[in-house]
């Protein structure tokens, strides 16, 4: 399949032609004044509101006149004259719908459908399909969503299988999200800044839109655009169970408009697998960034969009490749190994300075010599990729998409660090037998054989670590250490806050500071070593680097809590293991492409039903053992309008269920300001935000 795809995007069929001002698409000024640029002007209206004192962008994105609707993609099905009288087809109706699904979604194997389809009592129910093969081709007719490509990748050298690419256009994809109506109530579609204080000293960062970044994005498109930030996330994954070295590179996108409490639910399926790497050219994707395109949001407006790169959530490893740069050396900065130990934060690595680099290299080694040209790439410690993907990405910066997050550069760096700091200090049994004689709470994990012998440690049980170590090693290390391993976790712990402000950051640079005051007690005291106990005297740890890299990445981006892995990481689960496991362990890509696009089929299907049988004035049957009789005298035509009505949009519960959470970051912000001796009321004992599961 030739890779110049066109992205299938429905015709908007638009009455106007927007008169857009601003400047010319893709001209070089837009990098540059999103770059240097300040983004300021005048503020629209203010607000207040619970979370503080609002200034929207001035000028807001624009509507264009009608789009289309979740239910017009149905409606202009191929099946969608059958879907007059029934809208359950190809199925007879909802019960039949819903013994359809429950197979479809079981996670049971072609045989055991067959084996329980035949059982004498489902054989006397009037289905229409008798097999797991009808079931299947009939869950194929279904409208769907983007569509999967695949194109096999010529190679210079011979591989034992051919290089097959198997891909959906993104820009399909982020229409796809774009209008999906679980997202109706929360996807941002207008910058913001936030303030404590009506005097608008003190800055609150939260959601992407909040921060700087989409602030001075929106001042660079033309007037009444809209501005996308597009989430990247890939990392190679296990398929193959015990044996067997099988393993996918999915990259998953989405968008970092929609509020970080559903995106960050795993259930919501905000994140979309849109390729399996390797990754082709999607030229497609940058021109929207360059250009703009017309998508439609969820009630149905048509929207002039714009695609810049907010985020692309990894780790170090897969953040030092996609920023062009070699080992040992910074995604972020310059800074290289030798450097990583410093108390500064050392210059950003820009797109600019990357690509002028690049240029330099091409005009000493021909790039067709490879080793001449990796070893001139070397020189600018460079990986020797020639053309980095960012380099046509308008508005995209490596050093401000290369997000932190709280997994690699937070917990991990506790783990691999800071803990074995401690344990060296304090010694391995001693810990132990400290770790081993704690009470244990229900909730938290108890490490009753100590926590030196651990193996695959997970995420959450190295955050019930963190909550107790220090206390734990208190009396048993140099009080200089204890400062500082103290003031590193007092920085991980207020990152972490979903709500930051600039008295916030104050205190998160004090404490890194205290800890690069204090550091270099560890290395007097022989407690970093290496792998077989040798004495290391150096601070070549890339993540403390990093480190100085999340004060100017909150201002920039929002808060880091919105960039975990932990939703991607699940994200491989349900999108690429889940998958595999129900394959006959050949050609997994292909079957698990096929499954997605039944399970995402089933899924739009079933809320675009869901949906129909809730409009007001429904034609439909909902289902026949409610007692409804089908009357002869209504009119069952089509309705040209397919509009999905607000109230019912807000109705729409969101995927899973939600549970309370308790702020502990608000409650110790409340506390700072009770008057010493007043009562411990209510409002201070629980403060709770709804967060989706």
């Amino acid at each position: 399949m030739d890779m110049d795809h066109e992205p299938n995007i429905p015709d908007l069929n638009l009455d106007i032609d927007p008169e857009l001002d601003g400047p010319v698409f893709g001209h070089p000024s837009w990098d540059e004044e999103f770059q240097g640029g300040s983004g300021e002007g005048d503020s629209q209206v203010n607000e207040l509101t619970d979370s503080g004192f609002i200034d929207w962008y001035p000028e807001p994105p624009q509507t264009y006149g009608r789009g289309y609707t979740f239910l017009d993609l149905f409606h202009s099905d191929e099946n969608s004259v059958y879907h007059v009288t029934n809208h359950y087809y190809p199925f007879s109706g909802w019960k039949e719908w819903e013994v359809a699904s429950w197979l479809l979604r079981s996670g049971l194997s072609m045989a055991k459908i067959d084996s329980f389809l035949s059982l004498e009592m489902i054989k006397s129910l009037p289905l229409s399909f008798s097999s797991a093969k009808e079931l299947r081709s009939q869950a194929e007719t279904l409208p769907s969503g983007p569509c999967w490509l695949s194109q096999v990748i010529p190679t210079v050298h011979p591989t034992k299988l051919p290089v097959i690419l198997y891909w959906r256009d993104p820009l399909e994809c982020i229409a796809s999200i774009l209008n999906h109506p679980f997202f109706h109530d929360w996807i941002d579609f207008t910058p913001r800044r936030v303030y404590t204080t009506a005097q608008r000293l003190c800055h609150v960062y939260s959601e992407w839109m909040t921060a700087d970044d989409a602030w001075n994005m929106q001042s660079a498109l033309p007037r009444g655009a809209m501005l996308l930030g597009t989430i990247l996330s890939s990392d190679k994954t296990n398929i193959s169970m015990m044996t067997g070295d099988r393993v996918a590179h999915p990259l998953l996108i989405s968008l970092a408009n929609i509020h970080r409490s559903m995106r960050l639910k795993s259930s919501s399926n905000t994140f979309v697998l849109t390729a399996l790497l390797p990754v082709p050219k999607f030229i497609y994707k940058k021109n929207a960034a360059r250009e703009g395109v017309m998508l439609s949001d969820p009630v149905g407006h048509s929207r002039y969009c714009f695609t810049p790169l907010a985020s692309y959530i990894v780790d170090t490893p897969e953040a030092m490749m996609l920023a062009s740069v070699g080992g040992k050396t910074s995604p972020v900065t310059m800074a290289m190994y030798k450097q990583f130990g410093d108390s500064f934060r050392h210059e950003p690595r820009t797109k600019s300075t990357t690509l002028a680099q690049l240029r330099i290299i091409r005009t000493r080694a021909d790039l067709n010599d490879i080793e001449a040209f990796f070893c001139e790439a070397q020189m600018f410690r460079l990986n020797g990729v020639s053309e980095p993907f960012f380099e046509d990405w308008v508005l995209s910066e490596p050093s401000h998409f290369l997000t932190p997050e709280t997994l690699h550069h937070i917990h991990r760096e506790f783990y691999d660090h800071d803990v074995k700091w401690l344990i060296c200090a304090v010694g391995d049994a001693e810990l132990d037998f400290r770790f081993s004689v704690l009470q244990p709470i229900t909730g938290f994990c108890h490490f009753h054989g100590g926590i030196t012998k651990l193996k695959q440690v997970t995420g959450c049980a190295q955050r019930d670590i963190q909550r107790s170590i220090i206390a734990i090693s208190a009396d048993a290390v140099p009080s200089a250490v204890i400062t500082a391993i103290r003031a590193l976790m007092d920085f991980c712990y207020l990152v972490q806050s979903p709500r930051i402000d600039d008295v916030d950051l104050e205190h998160i640079s004090a404490a890194l500071k205290v800890f690069h005051a204090n550091k270099d007690s560890i290395l007097a005291g022989g407690f970093r070593r290496g792998q077989h106990g040798a004495v290391i005297d150096n601070w070549y740890i890339l993540k403390i680097e990093l480190m100085q890299s999340i004060v100017p990445s909150i201002r920039n981006s929002g808060v880091i809590m919105q960039w975990t892995t932990d939703t991607t990481e699940h994200a491989h689960i349900t999108e690429i293991k889940d998958p595999a496991c129900l394959s006959n362990n050949h050609d997994y890509d292909s079957q698990i492409c096929r499954h997605l696009d039944r399970t995402d089929k089933c899924r739009r299907f079933e809320l675009t039903t869901n949906l129909l049988d809730n409009m007001p004035g429904s034609k439909q049957q909902v289902d026949t053992d409610h007692g409804d009789a089908v009357n002869d005298d209504v009119d069952f035509d089509v309705d040209d309008d397919h509009d999905i009505p607000a109230e019912l949009l807000a109705t729409i519960g969101c995927p899973g269920h939600s549970r309370p959470i308790t702020n502990h970051f608000a409650i110790v912000k409340l506390l700072q300001y009770r008057e010493v001796g007043s009562p411990f009321s209510d409002k201070f004992r629980i403060i709770r935000a709804t967060r989706p599961t």
